[in-house]
């Protein structure tokens, strides 16, 4: 029995304890079930976590296969369908009830490091997911990983996470006095695999070269082309059919009256406070915005620092944060708890090879496809502000 079939039990039998008030031998009785399903669902989230944070130790034996793992190798064997060695084993795992039209590589040889794991928090928001060690290894490279979003891999299917809208109220009663019944309400997170894909020519020549000098290239063009995909989305999805919702999507710009920077930056900050929303929040914004932050200077002509300005909070830049086109252009502030920002991933990356595209270069095509999907656990998390 999981905790989440465990806690539905419990609250029926809280119903029954209300209708049971007038019945002591019943209530007394129903009141022990209720105990011991607190014991339970105590015991069973502990195992949990246990058990997640096992899942998440590195495997040595993987961490030697990926060092061994060649990107270049898993292209030029798949184009003539002659896998062999770790790359095959890694293709076949990977490939496991999936349909594959390339070549599967483990996401972690292209994108770098993603973090299995699911939101901390009460047991009802674990969400049993099948963790693969093939995607714990290199440093990240997307810039919402770096700001701490929260990273799902391996999943199958569709994936929804409970989320607690409200919970329930405390009241002071006087001596003897009954208490009054209010329930906690919640509602779910939805994600779905969408495909993002890229492509890439790859040369004769450049196929003909050392295997470390195309793995760097691989690496490095097909890491630039989806990482700036999944950011983008991250930020500013449009939420259509084929692209998730991004942050700024999904959060209505904050109606500060403010113009000073640093004001702007209080008053996202203090969002956040006024909806209790804690943890550790970042800034996040383009090298537009931080060209005029070097160049703000106090009354004595002296550069004010970076420090100063967002309230000692740390802030990152990237392109990827778009541009606020009007009269004038306004350049984007975003201020969040980035673990409430949702990467989740369906798939290693499928690379397919097409020689013949280009035949009388003696080229090769790359087309690399990932299943993913974007989404902001609790929107409250976030507020922004184009400046």
């Amino acid at each position: 029995m999981n905790v989440h079939h465990m806690q539905e039990q419990r609250a029926a039998k809280i119903a029954e304890m209300k209708a049971a008030v007038n019945n002591p031998e019943a209530f007394d009785k129903l009141e022990g079930e209720v105990r011991a399903l607190d014991k339970q669902i105590k015991q069973a989230a502990t195992l949990a976590e246990f058990e997640r944070q096992a899942e998440a130790q590195p495997d040595a034996s993987q961490e030697r296969e990926l060092r061994n793992y060649s990107v270049a190798k898993a292209i030029r064997e798949s184009n003539g369908d002659n896998l062999t060695g770790v790359e095959r084993e890694m293709h076949d795992d990977l490939s496991k009830g999936r349909e594959v039209r390339g070549v599967m590589v483990p996401t972690s040889m292209i994108l770098g490091e993603t973090r299995a794991m699911l939101t901390s928090g009460s047991a009802g928001n674990t969400v049993a997911t099948n963790l693969g060690g093939l995607i714990d290894r290199l440093r990240p490279t997307l810039t919402v990983q770096q700001l701490g979003a929260t990273v799902i891999s391996g999943l199958v299917g569709n994936l929804d996470l409970p989320r607690l809208v409200s919970g329930p109220g405390a009241f002071w009663i006087s001596e003897d006095g009954a208490t009054t019944a209010s329930d906690s309400v919640f509602d779910k997170v939805s994600m779905s695999p969408r495909t993002v894909s890229g492509e890439m020519y790859l040369s004769r020549r450049l196929t003909l070269m050392n295997s470390v000098a195309l793995e760097d290239v691989l690496r490095r063009d097909l890491a630039f082309v989806l990482a700036q995909a999944l950011d983008s989305a991250a930020i500013k999805g449009n939420g259509s059919a084929a692209e998730p919702d991004g942050i700024m999507t999904v959060i209505t710009e904050n109606a500060t009256a403010e113009t000073a920077i640093t004001d702007i930056a209080a008053d996202l900050i203090a969002a956040l406070e006024i909806d209790d929303v804690m943890g550790t929040g970042a800034f996040l914004t383009n090298p537009k915005l931080m060209a005029i932050v070097r160049k703000l200077k106090d009354v004595d002509d002296h550069n004010i620092a970076a420090s100063e300005i967002f309230h000692q909070k740390p802030v990152t830049s990237t392109n990827q944060v778009p541009t606020v086109t009007g009269t004038p252009d306004k350049q984007p502030l975003i201020y969040g708890n980035f673990d409430n920002l949702l990467v989740g991933y369906w798939s290693g990356i499928d690379l397919l090879t097409n020689p013949y595209k280009d035949a009388s270069k003696a080229g090769l095509w790359l087309h690399a496809f990932l299943d993913a999907d974007i989404a902001v656990r609790h929107p409250e998390a976030f507020a922004w502000k184009a400046i």
